[in-house]
């Protein structure tokens, strides 16, 4: 699709491209409120046949949780310069999280009443990691870490096994942040194991993630029992370029987000036409490279966009918080400025030497971010995510002298006169 500001119907075809659905999710929530309702009846019964229906795994209590010698076999059988990789990236994720810890504060105000809050963090944490050989290590440290700097004390990792099978990345991650509480189950019976509990699982707080389509409609309905990170759509990415970019180097990023999913999106806005047909043409050349080279096709064909702009520093801004993208990359020769007119934006990834990729990986902020136009709202996984903030209030006599009738007034207006009596009656 391409888009040119200002020409006629721009803003009817825009938003036509806005309220398109990229995905067709079967509706599973009747059979996810089943497999819920089943474990909290039955707990363990029920989650080892769910196990052994879909991933043809055998369990017991004695058997569903991944022993250490697992765990430091599974260690030893990775390459060491991708251990040597992934314990890089953990510390470079350590790094930027921990500037994110939130400060509790306490003041007096003019009355001498104390007020303040204090941030503490939640005591358990579920982890979902998606299984098979195609999981992805990198996902464990971007979920793990934030709670590890939180200061959650008990992390739990739920990860299926598929015919018994669990990637040894996976296991060394978790390894990596010190998880050792891992349970060789997924699917929706996972999300109620780690919401409800059972006999060989206990209950979470919050439970955190990717998954498929039974995993997501499984987290919105255990929502209030226990928190839940986001409900992650289809990756995205945006692009701004300006000439001073490389169209080879677009044309990669692009497709890095592409190769992900059929579903996925990748955008380009640029002022230069003949730049958006230069990285048009290295879409193409590249697809034929990739190993992924159908699904990034298939992604780039029926959810890509290019649209051209007079001015990338005057009319980007605006569009990209309309489109408010999960990943949005600044190719331009002056990207902080641009980055002061954007508002809405998982992440935001300034100049040309800045892929996406390399914050899926190494960079240091999280990769856990919102999509579907949910970054106009929302934040990606953080610190923040495994904290909650309690607020606190001491007053004293002079406090409700001053302010207590008008707290009496305000109850009885409201006609609520318990509230009002125990007010006045400490004045």
């Amino acid at each position: 699709m391409r888009f040119e500001l200002g020409e006629s119907g721009f803003e009817e075809k825009f938003t036509a491209f806005l309220s398109a659905k990229r995905e067709n999710d079967a509706d599973v929530n009747g059979t996810v409120a089943q497999i819920i309702a089943d474990v909290r009846k039955n707990g363990d019964t029920a989650l080892f046949d769910y196990t052994k229906r879909f991933d043809q795994v055998e369990l017991t209590s004695q058997s569903i949780r991944v022993s250490e010698k697992e765990i430091e076999e599974a260690v030893k059988s990775c390459k060491k310069e991708t251990l040597d990789a992934l314990y890089l990236a953990a510390e470079r994720i350590e790094a930027f999280h921990e500037k994110q810890i939130p400060e509790s504060r306490m003041f007096n105000d003019e009355t001498g009443a104390l007020l303040g809050w204090r941030w503490t963090p939640v005591f358990a944490a579920g982890l979902y990691v998606p299984g098979g050989t195609a999981a992805y290590p990198s996902s464990v440290l971007m979920n793990a870490v934030p709670a590890k700097v939180a200061g959650v004390k008990r992390i739990v990792m739920a990860v299926p096994a598929p015919q018994g099978k669990i990637n040894p990345l996976v296991l060394a991650a978790a390894d990596c942040v010190g998880i050792d509480e891992i349970y060789r189950i997924g699917g929706a019976q996972a999300i109620a194991a780690l919401a409800y509990g059972t006999d060989s699982v206990k209950p979470v707080d919050i439970i955190v993630g990717p998954g498929n389509a039974y995993v997501a409609a499984a987290k919105r309905q255990v929502f209030g029992k226990v928190g839940i990170d986001m409900i992650a759509g289809p990756s995205e990415i945006l692009v701004v370029a300006d000439e001073t970019a490389k169209p080879e180097w677009v044309a990669t990023d692009l497709l890095s987000q592409a190769e992900h999913d059929k579903s996925a999106q990748s955008i380009l806005i640029t002022d230069s036409a003949a730049f958006a047909d230069k990285v048009c043409k290295e879409v193409e050349k590249r697809l034929e490279t990739l190993s992924r080279s159908e699904i990034a096709g298939e992604s780039w064909k029926n959810n890509g966009a290019v649209f051209i702009v007079r001015n990338v520093y005057e009319d980007a801004g605006a569009l990209v918080d309309r489109i408010a993208p999960e990943h949005l990359e600044l190719c331009v020769e002056n990207p902080q400025e641009l980055c002061k007119r954007i508002h809405h934006a998982g992440s935001v990834f300034l100049g040309n030497f800045t892929p996406e990729a390399v914050g899926d990986y190494i960079g240091g902020p999280n990769h856990v971010l919102p999509t579907a136009r949910s970054a106009r709202f929302s934040s990606g996984l953080g610190v923040h995510s495994f904290m909650k903030r309690t607020t606190i209030l001491s007053c004293t006599q002079k406090t409700l002298d001053e302010v207590g009738n008008a707290a009496v007034l305000l109850a009885e207006a409201e006609g609520l006169t318990a509230h009002a009596a125990s007010i006045r009656c400490r004045l």
